[in-house]
């Protein structure tokens, strides 16, 4: 099936044509005929599954273009609000459609502005119902679509969404759109739609099958080596890490930044200008990794980014589905990784049930097995790049005082030193030690309250040196043979003070 297959106007194949699209994702294949014959639509699906063209492509079809807001999407974040408010621009532009995209933050006579050039709007509820309830704008659309559904009820947004739909005419068509279905929203359902049609997803599709799901069992104290580690190991063309709090956020991008990375961050202090800027970065590639809180995790489309870390793990099943997201999008592999202390394993087996997914266990690299990938791939950059003539003008001026074997190992040297491997050879638990937790915590009964930290912290460790240096690591398990505590494998030092203290903010 091609896009062609829905019969939709020249100037909108032109716009799909220009957007590069091809095939028509599940949901949009689904959906957009049931939305063309007219039918109000539940739409059940994650997220980058393409739900905004599913919507936007048949209801622009339908659009006449000279009846002023034609179209309003009611969406729970400014930062989702520009990126559907953009898709649809993209979508209708060919047709001289214009969009706008209300939120707060921004100046009202302006906002009313550009909703009286409309004939589509993207609208946060509270804007929204501000302009409403205050007589500023009058609208009446003919389609009117609810996107992401659930987590404005999760945000509070159900009495101002059931407000705004007292200002609109009974006599249009509604689509809406969620991950899931809790009550309240088919109740709210049944309240704003007729005889909808439904395009359902079953609970193992929950989770994109092009996204790889791994998680590592680390010390709360070892987050910040254990992400860079990875980070170095993993090489990320674009990422996002994931953190609880916007002082986590802060903190983790200012540390991040000190480490030579180009950071960017986002939380719901932020400026709308600066927001707006960060995320611009983000997409133009201008920085490499993305710091956010949860109000990232539905809002922010780019179909680049080949790894989410989960510096925390989330609160709740349906975040962690949101976050993981962001990545293996637009027919993308991805990676969502997620950092665990012991006493989280059972959250893990939690979401894994709720989610109908595995996440796979594994343990983070040495420093010694980073050192040798670095190496192999900077080895492999050597042998392919082009020899340039200010190359040879280098060389040739330094043999007036070295032979030439001497020059390459001083050079190899120099550039090998731009991918040495820093930090402490061996982070976070073993094979085997997580093997052991997963089971107790299988059988948890609640009456170890510790969960995981009840464990002896004396496991058998060896101490500084040995064979842990060697390469000869058994990455079955890392019980081995070492002695004494934690802190000792860190020669005794006070983690905190890494941090500028040890009074180090956890989220």
């Amino acid at each position: 099936m091609t896009f062609q297959d829905f019969n939709f106007k020249d100037t909108l194949n032109q716009a799909i044509n220009e957007a590069g699209f091809k095939e028509p994702s599940p949901v949009q294949a689904d959906a957009i005929p049931l939305i063309l014959e007219g039918h109000d639509l539940i739409g059940q699906a994650q997220t980058g599954t393409g739900k905004t063209a599913a919507f936007g492509l048949p209801v622009i079809q339908q659009m006449v273009g000279n009846k002023g807001v034609e179209a309003l999407v009611i969406v729970p974040t400014r930062e989702l609000a520009m990126q559907v408010s953009d898709e649809l621009f993209r979508f209708g532009k060919t047709a001289g459609l214009k969009t706008a995209t209300v939120y707060g933050g921004t100046p009202y006579n302006k906002q009313i502005e550009r909703i009286n050039q409309a004939s589509i709007i993207v609208a946060t509820p509270g804007r929204l119902q501000d302009l409403l309830q205050s007589k500023r704008v009058t609208i009446n659309p003919s389609f009117v679509i609810l996107d992401e559904a659930d987590e404005m009820l999760d945000m509070g947004f159900l009495d101002e969404i059931k407000n705004i739909f007292t200002f609109l005419p009974e006599e249009r068509q509604t689509l809406m759109f969620s991950a899931t279905m809790p009550k309240q929203i088919k109740v709210l359902a049944e309240k704003i739609l007729k005889s909808p049609k439904s395009v359902t997803i079953t609970k193992s599709e929950r989770t994109n099958t092009d996204i790889a799901q791994l998680f590592y069992v680390v010390a709360d104290y070892e987050r910040d080596d254990a992400l860079l580690r990875l980070i170095d190991y993993k090489n990320p063309n674009k990422c996002i890490i994931f953190c609880r709090m916007k002082k986590e956020v802060d903190r983790l991008s200012s540390y991040m930044t000190a480490q030579g990375f180009k950071v960017a961050s986002l939380h719901g202090d932020m400026e709308q200008k600066q927001r707006e800027h960060t995320i611009r970065s983000f997409k133009q590639g201008l920085v490499e990794i993305f710091i956010a809180t949860d109000v990232a995790a539905r809002g922010l489309d780019v179909n680049d980014v080949s790894h989410v870390f989960n510096y925390h793990i989330p609160f709740d099943s349906e975040s962690y589905v949101h976050r993981i997201g962001r990545t293996g999008r637009a027919g993308n592999k991805g990676e969502a990784i997620t950092l665990v202390s012991p006493n989280e394993l059972r959250t893990i087996k939690r979401i894994e049930k709720d989610v109908g997914t595995v996440m796979v266990s594994e343990v983070i690299p040495t420093r010694q097995e980073v050192q040798v990938r670095k190496d192999g791939d900077l080895l492999a950059k050597v042998a392919n790049t082009e020899i340039k003539a200010s190359g040879k003008e280098m060389v040739k001026t330094l043999q007036h005082d070295m032979d030439i074997v001497t020059i390459a190992h001083l050079l190899a040297t120099i550039v090998q030193e731009e991918v040495d491997v820093k930090g402490k050879d061996i982070i976070g638990l073993g094979t085997e030690e997580v093997k052991a937790l997963i089971e107790r915590a299988k059988n948890f009964k609640g009456g170890d309250r510790n969960g995981g930290r009840g464990r002896s912290r004396n496991r058998s460790r060896s101490g500084g040196g040995g064979n842990r240096n060697g390469g000869n690591r058994d990455r079955g398990g890392r019980t081995g043979e070492r002695s004494g505590s934690r802190e000792s494998r860190n020669g005794g030092g006070n983690r905190g003070s890494r941090n500028g203290g040890g009074n180090r903010d956890r989220g």
